[in-house]
């Protein structure tokens, strides 16, 4: 990257630096091209085949019903019900 880029996107910025604060900043926008460069070369082609998350088949439990609580008995002690069930508030 050249000295006069450097100082047009200092400007651009508003930025103001001595002529070693611009050397340092010109290397440090290199580094970032660099990388970025180094980023494109990476292949980011998304493959749907293998989003499984590594999780198989036969790695998960049996779907088996079970009983749950009766409405009535988890409502007895509530105070206002209205078939509901009262939580703390948490968000004001």
């Amino acid at each position: 990257m050249e000295l006069k880029t450097i100082e047009h996107l200092c400007g651009l910025s508003k930025l103001s630096y001595d002529d070693d604060g611009m050397r340092k900043v010109m290397g440090e926008m290199g580094s970032i091209i660099d990388l970025m460069d180094e980023i494109k070369s990476f292949d980011l082609e998304y493959d749907d085949t293998k989003d499984n998350n590594e999780i198989r088949l036969g790695d998960t439990r049996e779907d088996v019903p079970e009983e749950s609580f009766p409405t009535e008995k988890l409502l007895a002690n509530a105070e206002n019900t209205d078939g509901c069930y009262v939580v703390p508030k948490v968000v004001e």
